[in-house]
């Protein structure tokens, strides 16, 4: 079994369809190896024996065991029972035949291992239905014959050159350098002659010194890869000087008074003709001046500059997103995704997410039982310990969003995939989540232990905290909760929808939307004061566990929204599903807080802010004038909505209804999953949904001033950057994200790279200071990267802010060109469209002047010809045919 395991992986390595049909083709069965490459065997059962009527005994027997079919019958077959087809190992040998009819023949002694074998080609096929007899006959009569032998001798032919002279002496070796000659002679009598040596002067003898000085030769030249060298470094001492010559300084004092012209001086300079040359000499050169100090700056510092465009285009490498850490828990995130994320506001490092089990609407109704036992968590992880997750929040079903309160990052507020809204209160765990520590000793080595050795105590130190209330299942969603938002502190919302003054000082409102086509405004304070219990309601009184806060123990299964929002469809009776939304004072707790700041709101508020009602109901509302209550909403089928929250009156009935939208625009092709606020610019929004991206400005109507072209994957999510107002960031189903630089590019994005294999499912940005940023990406399989965001991408660029707002103008400018331009077109057509009404009736009436002169032309003719045949005929007289024609004549 274990050669066939291996064919079959062999066999698996085609990725596509139409790579795994060709690489079934490749491989025909042929009779090669016996030297028959042109024979192809082929089992063809009873069933295709009777389509091509080559019945074994019947239609083909022994003596003529051939039978041609036609190409189309065998690719007709191929397309009505594909790889079931008895001819499919031979597809590549038929669709390939040059012919229009091919050769089977009947194998009935399983000559070449099957019951029928396939001619492949054209002369082989022309062989066996036509065999050369007579070609025989006369090869016989020939070898018969007896062969006389006789010679002839060679005859000589010329020598012709083809190339080989060229390559001989191309081969051939020759001496590249030219041999020196030398001729030493020598007197002939001083053959023999005694030698005497002794030392004298070489200058001082004539023609007896050569001096033969030393130089590189080209061809002998060896160079020195490696060399040893010492160096020693010692200070050296160096005398300076400057032109400026000391001297002794000493207090010294100036007065001056200034000289002015007297009138008789200044007329006379004014007239005189060198201060009129002088003038019109200098006067080009002060314009060209000014025009230079119109149209760039001069006390702008270059250097700077300069110093900022190396560190932010010298190295392409820097906008990489590089890996920081990572987190999965090892227990209860199995077969889990990653919902949403949150930082900490105030502890650096300690981000939360939400997880929710990897199933499908009708997966969920099939396995409710199941899920009930299941735990549902939003996990607190921490920098410090990466395995443990430090707090486990427990709510009744899959959380899919979730918020820190702005005012006081101890309360929690989350939307479950049931419509409940749930609150937490985690203040008895806040020093817990302060101080936090790694796992074992500081050491790298007690992060690294197997995981073995970690699994049996994992979670011995990761307390689970219960939900404080949720909200009423009656009066709440009633189905997945997409989105939720917490209102700032400077404002709050009342039942009609108007906006007042916060009476208490902290966020205490929050909004949902949901896919059930409803947006619910929720208040997290008791609308009226409690009562004063008495001892039988004492007694009727549930108990609370012990763990569980009673902050919120007043809103716990009764809690209602005060505000239900509905967005209909113009024209039926449907209304929009909402997925994603954006207000306009969203609070954005994307960077680490001042934690004074919210302590000093807290004691403002009091010990107790959501039961001290005296401090909030006493004060007297004052009304916020020209409040922006209108909101961008993204839809299921991928609309993007502007419309208002504040609720308005029916005229028949007097209930509160809501507004209609203000402005629908059908751009994504898919689901939206992020509407948001640019950091920098309030009435800047980012859509993200389907296939591409969309930049919107609130109040343009004309529509997007930026619209990206489809991508080849879906995004899945997406988020601006917290320092530069030109980058956004995002996420693919196939694991990558795109990095867009509206400064670099607009069509498409600056950079792309790799993140996860699977589908990234949320991405959300942390600053922690301006050396430092973090992006924490979720994907499908629930693990949590934090990569650290570079240089490049986290300093913005100088003017960066007034850079993108004038781009976000110049588009505004272009858009509303374009719509006069479309009002121009539409008008230039409608006045074509008169003018060509006119000339068509113009020509109506042409035509019929004219019928008319050639019907009394044709008429003229008929009476003349009328009269000339019946005066041929002799019925007219003579004397009128006459008058008739001297008439005409006339």
């Amino acid at each position: 079994m274990a050669p066939r395991l291996k064919k079959e992986k062999l066999e698996s390595k085609p990725k596509s369809a139409k790579q795994k049909i060709a690489y079934e083709e490749a491989v025909p069965v042929s009779m090669e190896s016996i030297g028959h490459p042109e024979i192809f065997p082929l089992v063809l059962t009873t069933k295709t024996q009777e389509i091509f009527n080559c019945r074994a005994g019947e239609d083909i027997t022994e003596e003529h065991p051939n039978k041609l079919i036609k190409k189309e019958d065998i690719i007709q077959d191929f397309k009505n029972r594909a790889g079931i087809s008895d001819f499919h190992p031979v597809k590549k040998i038929v669709m390939e035949y040059p012919g229009e009819e091919l050769l089977v023949v009947y194998d009935k002694e399983f000559k070449y291992g099957q019951n029928f074998y396939l001619i492949g080609t054209e002369e082989a096929k022309e062989s066996i239905l036509n065999p050369p007899e007579e070609q025989v006959d006369t090869e016989e009569v020939k070898e018969s014959v007896e062969e006389v032998y006789v010679y002839k001798p060679p005859i000589p032919k010329p020598w012709v050159s083809l190339g080989s002279e060229k390559e001989i002496e191309e081969e051939s070796v020759h001496e590249s350098t030219v041999r020196a000659k030398y001729k030493i002679s020598r007197e002939r009598r001083q053959f023999g002659a005694p030698i005497k040596f002794g030392d004298y002067n070489a200058s001082s003898v004539k023609d007896s010194y050569i001096e033969c000085t030393a130089y590189a030769d080209k061809n002998f030249t060896v160079k020195q890869l490696e060399k040893d060298i010492a160096i020693q470094v010692i200070p050296i001492l160096m005398d300076t000087y400057t032109q400026t010559q000391w001297k002794f300084p000493r207090n010294a004092t100036t007065q001056y008074m200034p000289r002015e012209f007297s009138k008789e001086e200044r007329e006379t300079l004014l007239q005189s003709k060198d201060l009129k040359d002088f003038l019109n000499s200098v006067s080009l050169s002060v314009e060209a001046a000014l025009q230079q100090n119109e149209i760039m700056n001069v006390f702008i510092d270059d250097w700077k500059v300069l110093a900022e465009e190396e560190a932010t285009f010298g190295d392409k490498t820097d906008s990489h997103l590089k890996e920081y850490q990572s987190f999965t828990d090892l227990h209860n995130i199995k077969d889990k995704t990653i919902t949403c994320i949150c930082w900490h506001p105030t502890i650096y490092g300690l981000i939360a997410v939400s997880i929710a089990e990897r199933l499908s609407y009708e997966e969920r109704v099939q396995f409710s039982g199941k899920l009930l036992l299941q735990p549902s968590l939003i996990l607190f992880w921490s920098f410090s310990d990466p395995i443990h997750p430090q707090l486990m929040l427990q709510s009744p079903d899959d959380i899919f969003c979730f918020r820190f309160c702005p005012s006081n990052p101890n309360i929690i507020a989350g939307g479950c995939i049931n419509g409940q809204v749930v609150l937490w209160d985690i203040s008895a765990h806040s020093e817990r989540i302060v101080h936090v520590k790694g796992s074992g000793s500081t050491s790298k080595k007690a992060v690294l232990k197997p995981i073995f050795l970690l699994e049996p105590d994992s979670n011995k130190d990761a307390p689970y905290v219960r939900h404080c209330a949720v909200s009423s299942i009656e009066y709440g969603h009633k189905k997945l909760v997409t989105d939720i938002h917490w209102l700032t502190d400077n404002f709050e919302v009342n039942r009609m929808g108007y906006a007042f003054e916060n009476r208490s000082g902290i966020c205490c409102q929050l909004v949902t939307c949901s896919i059930d086509c409803t947006i619910y405004f929720w208040d997290i304070r008791p609308t009226r004061p409690p009562p004063i219990p008495t001892d039988k309601k004492k007694e009727e009184t549930v108990e609370v566990p012990h763990d569980v806060p009673s902050t919120f123990l007043h809103l716990d299964l009764s809690w209602r929204p005060h505000i239900r929002i509905t967005l209909a469809k113009s024209g039926t009776t449907l209304d929009h599903c909402p997925v994603k939304l954006s207000l306009r004072n969203e609070s954005l707790n994307y960077q680490v807080q001042d934690a004074q700041i919210l302590q000093q709101k807290a004691q403002i508020a009091g010990e107790d802010p959501y039961h001290n009602l005296e401090s909030g109901l006493a004060k007297i509302l004052k009304p916020i004038e020209d409040y922006n209550t209108k909101f961008f909403v993204g839809t299921e089928d991928g609309e993007v909505i502007y419309t208002d929250w504040r609720m308005e009156r029916d005229h028949d009935s007097g209930r509160l209804i809501s507004q209609k939208p203000l402005n629908r625009y059908a751009v994504h092709d898919g689901s939206i999953n992020t509407v948001q606020r640019s950091p920098f610019y309030q009435d800047i929004v980012l859509t993200i949904g389907g296939w591409n991206v969309a930049i919107w400005k609130e109040g343009v109507s004309q529509g997007p001033l930026l619209l990206s072209a489809c991508s080849t994957k879906m995004y899945t999510s997406g988020h601006w950057s917290l320092t530069r107002p030109a980058v956004f960031f995002v996420g693919k189903e196939d694991g990558y994200i795109d990095i867009w630089d509206l400064l670099e590019k607009t069509h498409e994005p600056a950079h792309t790279q790799n993140i996860c294999i699977t589908s990234i499912t949320y991405i959300r940005p942390w600053m922690f200071s301006t050396r430092q940023q973090f992006l924490a990406i979720a994907d499908y399989f629930g693990t949590l990267h934090i990569l650290e965001i570079p240089w490049t991408l986290s300093h913005p660029l100088v003017n960066e802010v007034q850079s993108v707002y004038h781009y976000f103008d110049r588009e505004v400018s272009h858009l509303k060109y374009t719509e006069k331009r479309k009002e121009i077109r539409a008008k230039q057509k409608t006045e074509l469209h008169l003018e060509s009404e006119k000339n068509k009736s113009k020509a109506v009436q042409k035509s019929k002047e004219q019928l008319e002169a050639e019907l009394r032309m044709n008429y003229e003719e008929y009476l003349d010809f009328e009269k000339q045949t019946l005066g041929n005929l002799g019925v007219i007289p003579e004397t009128d045919r006459l008058s008739s024609s001297f008439r005409d004549l006339i």
